[in-house]
C-alpha cells in the first residue's frame, strides 16, 4: 500500500481461516452484526495469495439468518479489480449495501503530491459502478482540506464533486502534518484559509438532504444501538442509513420492520408496522443466533468441565512443585549467605 506506506506501515494479512472461525465464535457468541474492518481492505491478502472477494464469500456462508456483515474502508486503486464481485457481495441480504471509499480530493495533482495511486475519474468510477449495480447503495467517503499543495481551484474541483455526488456520508478534515510522510515538511496553507475552505465544504454538505426521497418506505432494519440522547434505539437498514426506532425492549439485537415517518440530515425515524395477517402483533424478526454474553464475559474464552481441570491439575501438580524448586534453593542460598555475614560481623565485634 505505497499511497499509506509512510503512516500506516507494510500490508499484514490474517489468513482467512482465521478470519472466518473468529467470525463463527461472534456469532456463537450472539453477535447479530460484524464489522470487517482494517487500514484498506481492498488490499487484503495481496501478502499471503488471497483476494478480498475469496474471503468475503467465505464469510457470507457462516452469517446466519437474520444477522448483518458491513465492509469497511477501501481506497479506490485495491477495490477497482474487484468492482464486479464486490457489486455482488454488497447486494447479498445478509451484507450492507455500504462500502466506505476516500476520495480525500478532487484534484488529481493535488492527489499526486499526497501519493496516491488513483485519479479523480477511478474513484468516479467506483461510485457510478456500484450506484449502478447495488440499488441503494450508500458510498462514503472522506475529504482533506488545505493539503499543503491545494490552490483554490483544485478546491473547488472537490466542491464540485460534492455536488455532482451528495453523500449521504462526508466525512471532512483538515489537513494534518503526520511525522515520517513526504508533506510533513511542506509548507502549510495559512491556517484560517483552511478553515474556511472547511466550512465552505460543510456548509455545502448540510445543504441537502440525502434521506427525503424514503419517506413513507417500509424498511427492515437490524437494532444493535441505543441513540446519544438515550431517547431511541438504532437501528441500521439494508443501505447502512440510520433508523431511530421506540426503545422496545425486544427491539434490540434484532430485526424490526418500520415505517419512515420522519427524515433529518444523518438519521431517519421509523415506527414499527404490524403484521398483516396478525395485525395486532409488530414485525419483529431474530436473527438466528444465540442468546449474547452476558455483562462481563469475555469473547473467546471456553470455560474447561471441572473434572478436566482436576485430571489437569492431578497430572501436572508435580511439575507445579517441580518449578518452585530453582526459587526455593535461591532462598534457602540468600538466607545461608546473611547467616555467614552475620556470623562475620560478630567475630569482628568480638
Amino acid at each position: 500500500m505505497r499511497e499509506t506506506k509512510h503512516a500506516r506501515g507494510d500490508l499484514g494479512s490474517y489468513s482467512p481461516e482465521d478470519i472466518v472461525n473468529r467470525a463463527k465464535q461472534s456469532f456463537e457468541e450472539g453477535v447479530v452484526e460484524l464489522w470487517l474492518t482494517s487500514e484498506d481492505l481492498g488490499a487484503y491478502g495481496r501478502d499471503i495469495g488471497v483476494t478480498l472477494p475469496q474471503l468475503l464469500w467465505k464469510l457470507v456462508e457462516v452469517i446466519p439468518d437474520g444477522a448483518m456483515m458491513r465492509l469497511g474502508m477501501t481506497n479506490p486503486p485495491y477495490i477497482l479489480e474487484h468492482l464486479e464481485e464486490v457489486a455482488k457481495i454488497l447486494n447479498h441480504p445478509r451484507v450492507y449495501s455500504f462500502l466506505h471509499v476516500p476520495v480525500q480530493s478532487a484534484s488529481d495533482s493535488v492527489l499526486m503530491d499526497m501519493k496516491r495511486e488513483y485519479c479523480k475519474e477511478d474513484f468516479k468510477h467506483v461510485v457510478d459502478f456500484l450506484r449502478e449495480k447495488v440499488p441503494d447503495v450508500n458510498v462514503a467517503t472522506d475529504l482533506i482540506c488545505g493539503f499543503p499543495t491545494e490552490t483554490e481551484e483544485d478546491f473547488q474541483e472537490s466542491m464540485e464533486l460534492v455536488k455532482q455526488y451528495k453523500f449521504a456520508s462526508l466525512f471532512i478534515n483538515q489537513f494534518f502534518p503526520r511525522p515520517g510522510t513526504p508533506a510533513f515538511k511542506m509548507q502549510r496553507i495559512p491556517g484560517n484559509e483552511v478553515k474556511e475552505r472547511t466550512k465552505a465544504v460543510s456548509k455545502l454538505f448540510q445543504s441537502y438532504h440525502p434521506y427525503t426521497h424514503k419517506l413513507g418506505q417500509i424498511q427492515d432494519v437490524l437494532v444493535t444501538e441505543i441513540s446519544h440522547d438515550g431517547q431511541f434505539y438504532v437501528g441500521h437498514n439494508k443501505s447502512y442509513d440510520q433508523v431511530l426506532v421506540p426503545m422496545c425492549e425486544n427491539f434490540m439485537g434484532r430485526k424490526v420492520r418500520v415505517k419512515i415517518f420522519e427524515t433529518g440530515k444523518h438519521f431517519m425515524k421509523g415506527k414499527p408496522v404490524t403484521d398483516s395477517e396478525t395485525p395486532d402483533s409488530l414485525t419483529v424478526s431474530q436473527p438466528k443466533v444465540p442468546a449474547p454474553l452476558k455483562k462481563g464475559e469475555v469473547s473467546g474464552l471456553t470455560t474447561t468441565p471441572p473434572d478436566v481441570k482436576q485430571t489437569t491439575m492431578r497430572s501436572e501438580g508435580w511439575w507445579y512443585w517441580l518449578g518452585l524448586l530453582p526459587l526455593a534453593v535461591a532462598v534457602a542460598y540468600m538466607l545461608l549467605l546473611n547467616l555467614i555475614i552475620d556470623d562475620e560481623n560478630l567475630s569482628d565485634l568480638s
